[in-house]
């Protein structure tokens, strides 16, 4: 297996009668999830997509990043939550954070849509001129306003570089597979597409077209990716908590919730984890976060977080638990050289790998935090590849669909998200929102 939970830091915290105890409720969560008669269960198809995904999409997938590898400079991704954190946190995990710095045999990628900021979209912008530019947009319907207002935005640029008819074979479609007004549209203009499973909802899409087209562009072996899911998928299906660490996690997260800890930390100890923190926070926030309910998902990435974040972790409010991953292999080896002048009273560490010193800093930080009365769950990975990537993107989206189970919620809906959209399109004079936007104006008023 790709991943092993380590219990020895969180088994101080947790009692064998509790695991126990909780034991029928998984097997419960278990039965609803693969009976597919629990809540949401229309939004299931990401459960057996490492084995059952499309494979002609997967060949076009394929063929178009290799055109894309070819044809761009620069490769822009449109989307918002599920429809760019996935692609984004893959990439930055595989190959690095500072992606497009690297000398590469692929285009530079940069993300929007993901926000409603005129200087990042100037700045995109200016990135892209005197290049040539291909884009992928991701939306389900094509109307959500910040995907939107970039693709307008980069559908504009290209048509004026290249002419209308030239400019298709630099944009992509991914959307619904037969509605919607992204859908229509890309096919009266004559766009390529590909689709956004109506099964799968937006946070568990990465392993779809979602998330291939543009982990594909970057030069990751995706076949490699989705075997490591496909891997987790068969490693996680027996409800025994003994023997599945996936819903061990689940168990462990919900008893320490009952307990009082609200806040759940992802610790990584590597920059390039950043955004898959980033994707983690959408997965299970998105997915538990209702009916008042729900762990509050942070990160941190240690030890630079150490020296901000470090102080409350250890002598805070006694709210939180850690859940570290921490990576066996990392497949990159620096050595500390030796100092003559031992300025810096290092030379105690010369010889040794940087990744022993980190190892030794995330040792020293579990003991204090432990010692501090935070919970450490610590999940070991086993490599930096995709295959075991894979493999951990398969086992928290599993974790966080048994974990929503226990927590009585429907894990697949999100209808919170839609409040502040009602809000924002009534006070932009959208048709339609003409009683709520005199509401909110006479609000305004009184502020």
């Amino acid at each position: 297996m790709s991943i092993r939970l380590i219990s020895s830091y969180v088994a101080p915290f947790v009692t064998d009668r509790e695991l126990d105890a909780i034991k029928p409720e998984v097997a419960a969560a278990h039965a609803l999830l693969h009976g597919k008669n629990g809540p949401g269960n229309a939004f299931l198809g990401w459960l057996d997509l490492p084995r059952d995904y499309d494979k002609a999409e997967y060949a076009r997938i394929k063929a178009a990043a290799v055109r894309i590898r070819k044809s761009c400079d620069v490769f822009i991704v449109i989307g918002i939550g599920g429809s760019y954190l996935g692609s984004r946190a893959v990439i930055e995990f595989l190959k690095s954070p500072l992606y497009n710095d690297l000398k590469k045999n692929t285009p530079d990628i940069y993300f929007s849509g993901c926000n409603i900021s005129a200087s990042n979209m100037r700045e995109l912008l200016d990135i892209c001129d005197g290049r040539d530019v291909c884009i992928n947009v991701i939306s389900k319907s094509g109307t959500t306003t910040e995907p939107a207002v970039a693709f307008r935005l980069f559908r504009g640029l290209l048509e004026k570089k290249y002419g209308k008819e030239k400019a298709k074979e630099h944009i992509f479609v991914t959307t619904d597979r037969a509605r919607g007004t992204l859908k229509h549209f890309a096919d009266e203009a004559g766009y390529e597409t590909f689709v956004v499973p109506d099964d799968v909802g937006g946070r568990f899409s990465v392993l779809s077209a979602v998330g291939l087209l543009p982990i594909a562009v970057s030069g990751v072996d995706i076949d490699a990716l989705m075997a490591g899911a496909a891997a987790a998928r068969e490693a996680y299906v027996n409800p025994d908590l003994d023997k599945n660490d996936c819903y061990r996690y689940a168990a462990l997260r919900n008893i320490l919730l009952r307990q009082g800890k609200a806040i759940e930390i992802l610790v990584g100890y590597e920059p390039y984890m950043q955004m898959f923190c980033e994707w983690w926070k959408q997965l299970f926030g998105e997915s538990e976060g209702k009916d008042q309910k729900g762990l509050y998902p942070a990160s941190v990435i240690f030890s630079t977080d150490l020296h901000s974040l470090g102080q409350y972790i250890q002598d805070g409010m006694r709210t939180m638990f850690e859940t570290v991953v921490a990576i066996k292999e990392t497949g990159t080896h620096v050595t500390v050289p030796e100092d003559p002048d031992n300025i810096d009273g290092l030379n105690f560490l010369a010889g040794k790998d940087v990744n022993f010193v980190n190892d030794m800093a995330k040792q020293g930080t579990l003991f204090a935090h432990v010692d501090g009365g935070v919970p450490n769950i610590v999940l070991e990975l086993a490599d930096r590849t995709p295959y075991s990537l894979g493999y951990m993107i398969y086992f928290f989206e599993k974790a966080c669909a048994i974990s929503g189970y226990l927590l009585g919620v429907n894990p697949f809906n999100q209808p919170g998200v839609e409040a502040y959209k009602k809000n924002m399109f009534a006070l932009l004079g959208k048709p339609g929102y003409e009683e709520q936007k005199a509401a909110l104006e006479a609000r305004l008023a009184e502020i």
